[in-house]
């Protein structure tokens, strides 16, 4: 356990649980905190929270707690919400990480608090810990022509898509870290290009 509270930051990639959804476009946002575990050279463990957890510190000295959830997307909140209790960090210490439609694939933007814009784990999350925490929203894209947004956000990415995942999550991350350690505005100058 951490001893200080007040530089503690909680990290939540939203995504569905189980090996059908690992790799889909819903996903985008436990797949940068796996990159954050690999950064980190520990592995997610299993919390009572029903999430899971890795803990570390940044070279900067900011504990981490990075988490996926073990539950659907639409039950986000309670999961997040018991997170922040046991580690006992305020809301604005919280960065939620996940896909947004509304911005091209490969595109970040950060921001603090906002609407849901009908994204379910938003949605479950702001309902129990108000809007003002930080969100990562990584841009996916819309579905070309009449396919329905919910199906497109289930399914995996495209090959071409495939070949730019890399560095899209390596992105995500570092998108984290620079939001930690340099503070919301210079964060949003590097990356909400």
């Amino acid at each position: 356990m951490f001893r200080s509270t007040k530089d503690r930051w909680i990290i939540v990639g939203l995504g569905n649980p189980g090996p059908e959804y690992e790799r889909t476009r819903h996903n985008i946002g436990a797949m940068v905190i796996n990159e954050l575990a690999i950064r980190s050279g520990k592995k997610l463990s299993s919390h009572k929270s029903r999430a899971n957890v890795v803990e570390y510190k940044l070279s900067s000295g900011e504990s981490i707690v990075a988490a996926t959830l073990r539950c659907f997307m639409n039950e986000s909140g309670g999961p997040t919400k018991s997170l922040i209790d046991f580690y006992k960090v305020k809301s604005d210490h919280l960065i939620v990480i996940h896909d947004e439609l509304d911005i091209p694939f490969e595109a970040i933007r950060l921001k603090q608090g906002g609407g849901d814009n009908g994204h379910n784990g938003l949605k479950s999350i702001t309902k129990v810990m108000g809007p003002d925490y930080f969100r990562i929203r990584m841009g996916i894209g819309r579905p070309m022509g009449s396919q329905d947004p919910a199906d497109f956000v289930l399914k995996s990415f495209s090959s071409e898509e495939r070949k730019h995942l890399p560095l899209f999550i390596s992105n995500g991350a570092d998108s984290i870290e620079a939001l930690i350690t340099e503070g919301l505005d210079k964060a949003q100058t590097k990356f909400n290009s």
